[in-house]
């Protein structure tokens, strides 16, 4: 069993478009389900949820009847509008089914560096909290395309459980962890099952993404582990295949990367 340091009370949870949506792109209402109920059980336990969530793009692409994903910056923050809509409406039938509010925040990695923004966004989280409501974040992609270029809201789940101090933050994808090579071209490469520090090697076997739904690979995965481990939030990098999952993580399992920075005793 992985022993956190301290009981888990408050974690972020990322989802990748691929842990939610089908191979052709629309959104997998049985994964969005599952998802919901792994939330509202941590809910149940007393634990504070926060949801970075992915597939606006993908959702939208597939409402407007577009034949592909656009490629062009401005048709993807269009098509990303749209499917904010229909993936909100989503996760708000399904957590309403299971007793809980959700709230929609798109934030910008700005609020990193405006003090007012940044003051606002912290006190909108905690207060949300408070009211026992699961925040739901995305990337304003209207305004904003790091997320679209770059991360895949890998980056940006990091900067949330920063500002609210979380204990965990757990990201799931179509891979199990960090491997020691690409297991989906190397059978024999191993699950790296515990990361202490970081240095080049790690980013060297760091591959990117095969999804075609998704923009983010392992690169910005690890780069998202390295600013949590500044504040010594664990972090651990699993598969979405399966939502229960979640509660075997917080629970301590060891299932599997986890990224941790050991604290040193004075």
């Amino acid at each position: 069993m992985k022993r956190f340091e301290e009981k888990v009370k408050r974690v972020v949870i990322k989802v990748g478009t691929s842990s939610i949506t089908h191979k052709n792109g629309t959104v997998d209402l049985s994964k969005i389900e599952d998802l919901s109920w792994a939330i509202a059980d941590l809910k149940n336990h007393g634990v504070e949820v926060v949801l970075v969530s992915s597939a606006a793009i993908s959702c939208g692409t597939k409402f407007l009847g577009l034949e592909e994903r656009p490629r062009d910056t401005i048709g993807k923050q269009a098509t990303s509008a749209v499917g904010q809509v229909v993936l909100m409406n989503t996760y708000k039938k399904a957590m309403n089914d299971f007793g809980y509010n959700i709230a929609q925040l798109l934030i910008t990695r700005q609020i990193e560096t405006d003090p007012t923004m940044y003051e606002n966004t912290i006190n909108v989280f905690e207060k949300l909290l408070d009211m026992d409501v699961v925040p739901i974040v995305n990337e304003n992609d209207t305004i904003s395309t790091e997320e679209i270029e770059y991360g895949d809201n890998d980056t940006l789940s990091a900067v949330v459980a920063r500002f609210i101090h979380a204990d965990l933050l757990i990201i799931l994808s179509d891979i199990d962890g960090l491997y020691d090579d690409d297991p989906h071209r190397n059978p024999d490469a191993k699950l790296i099952t515990e990361v202490n520090e970081f240095d080049q090697s790690l980013f060297q076997i760091a591959k990117g993404s095969n999804t075609k739904v998704g923009t983010g690979g392992m690169v910005t995965k690890i780069n998202a582990c390295r600013l949590c481990l500044d504040q010594y939030i664990d972090v651990v990098i699993a598969s979405g295949e399966d939502m229960n999952i979640i509660r075997r993580i917080v629970d301590g399992e060891e299932i599997g990367t986890i990224f941790r920075k050991r604290r040193t005793e004075c």
